[in-house]
């Protein structure tokens, strides 16, 4: 049976059991799923109730309908909650993704990049020379421009579009960051080391000048962190 919960309808209840179940591996990927009737039977709830979390299922894309077969598994994980996760986490945590995707993205761009992704990754470090009465904030939103510009270069759709889905919090993080005196401030020279190693097809010195930028962020955010406990 299902336990009660306060201020939670039934199908929230049913969609989370369902949801955990998956991602404990009760049903594998590719697997049929137990019929409605079925379901309903275990959670001790009816049809409908089940009916509704399925279709929740169905849309995040954890479960497809083969029609005359049945309801199978077509994944585990509901990327839903993970990317609300990201959202949720902290400076630090942003940073240190940060600094995992933006390495890798600048070595791969290195072996990867066509004329015309250099030519943008140029044209977005041409605009990251220091301007006058320029915000935090403009500077963090050209900033972005020059790494999502290196991450659509590196090759990887996947690693590409999961830079540009996590770049509202890198976003947030480099601005954060700037508004910290704390913080140390990334110049136009340490950009440019990044282009400079992708031009010249040199994937460690390019992973090394992006973590040229990204780890001394992370060490200094520590630090800070440390002496607040």
């Amino acid at each position: 049976m299902l336990p009660a919960a306060a201020k939670r309808s039934l199908v929230d209840i049913a969609l989370e059991n369902l949801s955990q179940q998956l991602a404990a591996g009760r049903w594998p990927l590719g697997s049929r799923m137990p019929t409605e009737p079925e379901l309903a039977e275990e959670l001790g709830i009816s049809r409908n109730t089940v009916r509704e979390a399925i279709r929740v299922l169905l849309y995040a894309g954890l479960l497809e309908v083969r029609q005359g077969d049945g309801t199978y598994v077509r994944a585990v994980i509901n990327p839903g909650e993970a990317m609300r996760s990201i959202s949720r986490a902290s400076l630090r945590e942003h940073l240190e993704v940060r600094c995992l995707l933006e390495e890798s993205a600048a070595r791969l761009a290195a072996e990867r990049a066509g004329p015309g992704e250099l030519a943008r990754i140029a044209a977005t470090l041409e605009q990251l020379r220091p301007q006058d009465g320029e915000t935090p904030e403009r500077y963090a939103e050209r900033d972005l421009e020059f790494h999502v510009a290196i991450a659509d270069a590196c090759g990887n759709q996947a690693l590409a579009s999961l830079y540009r889905y996590f770049s509202d919090a890198v976003l947030q993080s480099v601005q954060d960051s700037i508004r910290d005196e704390a913080l140390p401030d990334p110049g136009f020279a340490a950009h440019a080391a990044i282009y400079e190693a992708i031009r010249d097809r040199k994937p460690e010195h390019a992973g090394q000048a992006a973590a040229a930028i990204t780890r001394p962020l992370l060490a200094t955010l520590d630090r800070l962190l440390h002496k607040q406990r």
